[in-house]
């Protein structure tokens, strides 16, 4: 490669990597304000749904706006906790709902030990997030001052109350189960003289929080299901970026669903807390929320805490409602607050019928090969008891064994390709002047030496969806959080070693010897033939590329990927191939050279 060259390719690789700072700088986000217009034509179709509401409430918003105000500032907080063998349940007076969830089993930091509970943090959900789990919102009609009284009935149970002045009575029953759920029952009665009409409201499903003070918001977001496919908000969905950075009009809010949302959740990388209400509920509304900032001590003792941490508060709409005196109105949500551990919540999916395992995001084409390949390394890990970093690396050999026939046939087509390259030059040259007759006869030459252009390439596009699975899965896989692999601390996170002074970069060697690999398998790959020289050599370098894209990726990506390489250069070395001959040993058809006029 000419010196040109390679500097066009340094100068295209530090363009991307400053790419992101820049576009930042000469765009910032707009920040917009939560929407708190009243949608009039929403609310007339709620009204005639209901043939409870009359006509005066019209006026009355159908989907009330994201509230993270509860109580007036300052006003006493009474918390109670209920705690079983899976988790410490946090229950706060402020808007009478669930405020915390803390995994026993789960360590708010990995590396230096899995999980333990009497040397570390735990594992948090709803981690400090302005508004409870279970919290009413719609305004002062059901909402009050915000003050509800707790009770702690039994170990298990936990009532939260109030009484409004308009005489709604108020009751909110959270029972622990099994299996990290808690049964959540909301009780609305009418125990004053005169009907009452509550506006349209919400039931708060929780926010969706870091794992961390260094968590950012790639891997939070909200997801539902409505019966048929799972339907997902994240933050570039907020951002309304084009092609993912160029800079757009954020949206203030996410309103989805038509009386079928079946289940909710908002999650992080690792833990959800999903929402399945005894009847389907009309619609869900979401938004970004900012969250506390970090304390100066938190931020000084570690340079990647965000500073602006942000999350998305998530909430089911109910639409108004009339209560006679003494009437009555009971709903019913089950709480999951836990790991993404594909075995439970595929039980529990089972046994309520709601395919509650896609809060895990295995959904569509690659979600089958992402389900497919955690089963099997679970099933390794089980059956070998061998740690998740030698369960990947078999994982990857086994896929190896099975495409091995494939790719031993397409290396050997490349080789062939290459070989006849003089004589389909030779073709070219022929009939440059009739393009259709040319490439005719040049595929007449490849079906004859029975040889494809495609050959080489086949085996590259059967294991991308194995890739893009293997990328899904070990992204939310939570058997790999804190799994430790030779120098890897953590096989769901990069393998930084230690940063550069001054620069602040990590050094991450998992990376680099895959960068290494794609080079050395680069370089062994026979030339297609047809390709210009320059394009034949800047594909070499392209592994370049994915190096930058995957330096910051978990550490069992990259693994994957370098074993791959590693055992694709072993069976290029391994296939041979006598010398020019095309397909079975036959001479390649000669090509009449092209006569002087």
């Amino acid at each position: 490669m000419d010196r040109k060259t390679i500097l066009v390719l340094v100068a295209s690789i530090g363009a991307l990597m400053l790419w992101p700072l820049l576009v930042g700088r000469l765009y910032p986000p707009i920040k917009m304000p939560i929407s708190t217009n009243t949608l009039v034509t929403a609310t007339n179709q709620a009204i005639a749904q209901s043939n409870t509401v009359t006509a005066a409430m019209t006026n009355l918003p159908a989907v009330p706006p994201i509230t993270t105000n509860l109580v007036v500032a300052g006003t006493p907080e009474e918390l109670l906790v209920l705690e079983n063998e899976n988790a410490r349940y946090t229950f706060t007076s402020h808007g009478g709902g669930l405020k915390l969830v803390e995994l026993i089993k789960y360590g708010e930091s990995t590396c230096g030990g899995k999980t333990n509970a009497a040397s570390q943090k735990n594992a948090t959900l709803n981690t400090r997030a302005p508004v409870p789990v279970g919290s009413l919102l719609g305004g002062e009609s059901i909402q009050g001052d915000g003050i509800f009284k707790l009770a702690k009935i039994s170990p298990k149970l936990l009532r939260a109350e109030k009484s409004f002045t308009n005489g709604l009575y108020l009751v909110k029953d959270f029972q622990l189960s099994s299996n990290y759920l808690v049964v959540a029952t909301v009780h609305l009665e009418n125990r004053g003289s005169q009907a009452l009409f509550l506006p349209a409201h919400q039931f708060v499903i929780g926010t969706s929080t870091p794992l961390g003070p260094q968590d950012n918001l790639q891997l939070l977001g909200v997801d539902w299901f409505d019966g048929d496919k799972l339907q997902t908000a994240d933050q570039t969905y907020f951002d309304n970026r084009t092609l993912g950075c160029i800079p757009g009009t954020p949206r203030d809010k996410y309103l989805m669903g038509n009386d079928n949302v079946v289940w909710a959740s908002v999650h992080n990388q690792f833990f959800t807390v999903a929402v399945v209400p005894k009847e389907k509920a009309p619609q869900l509304l979401a938004a970004p929320i900012d969250l506390p900032p970090p304390s100066k001590e938190e931020q000084a003792a570690n340079t990647k805490t965000v500073a602006h941490p942000k999350g998305h508060q998530a909430a089911l709409v109910y639409p108004a409602v009339k209560l006679d005196p003494a009437q009555k109105l009971d709903r019913q949500f089950l709480i999951f607050a836990g790991p993404k551990e594909y075995q439970t919540l595929a039980e529990l999916g089972a046994q309520l019928n709601n395919k509650l395992d896609l809060v895990m995001g295995y959904s569509g084409f690659f979600g089958f090969f992402s389900k497919a390949l955690l089963l099997s390394m679970n099933g390794l890990h089980s059956l070998l008891h061998v740690g998740y970093g030698w369960c990947i690396i078999l994982i990857t050999v086994i896929i190896k064994v099975l495409f091995w026939p494939l790719t031993q046939a397409s290396t050997r087509s490349m080789k062939r390709m290459s070989a006849l390259q003089p004589q389909m030059k030779a073709l070219q040259e022929k009939f440059k002047d009739d393009p259709a007759k040319m490439n005719r006869k040049l595929m007449e030459f490849m079906k004859e030496n029975k040889v494809s252009p495609l050959g080489g390439c086949l085996p590259m596009l059967l294991q991308i969806p194995v890739f893009f699975g293997f990328y899904r899965m070990i992204q939310s896989a939570i058997e790999l959080r804190g799994e430790s692999f030779l120098w890897v601390c953590d096989l769901s996170k990069s393998d930084t070693l230690f940063f550069l002074p001054v620069l602040n970069f990590p050094v991450n060697p998992l990376p680099l010897l895959m960068g290494v690999t794609m080079l050395w398998q680069a370089r062994l790959t026979p030339a297609s033939p047809g390709v210009d020289p320059v394009q034949q050599k800047m594909m070499k370098y392209m592994p370049l590329m994915f190096l930058f894209i995957l330096y910051n990726f978990s550490a069992g990506l990259t693994l994957y990927w370098t074993v791959q390489n590693l055992l694709t250069i072993a069976q290029m070395k391994l296939t041979k191939t006598g010398g020019p001959a095309g397909a079975h040993g036959k001479a390649p058809t000669p090509v009449a050279p092209q006569r002087r006029k």
